[in-house]
């Protein structure tokens, strides 16, 4: 029996935004931050661009693994 399809790219991403920033969307966060501290809103722009990039350079099925394990741990 073959192994299930890993999440598409832009799946993950949504699930991995809603786990990290719950209701708000990533760079509402980042301004936020920023809103309330210049230095903490800088630390939190360059942890957006590092989970974008981790993205992009993630497969899809190590991606699937990571939400997979993320959300398992969540419900456990």
């Amino acid at each position: 029996m073959p192994s299930p399809k890993p999440l598409p790219k832009s799946e993950a991403r949504q699930l991995l935004e809603r786990l990290v920033f719950e209701e708000t969307a990533p760079k509402d966060w980042v301004e936020d931050v920023w809103n309330m501290s210049g230095l903490h809103g800088d630390s939190a722009a360059k942890l957006l661009e590092v989970f974008d990039a981790l993205i992009d350079c993630c497969s899809e099925e190590k991606l699937d693994n990571l939400v997979k394990s993320l959300y398992s741990d969540r419900m456990g």
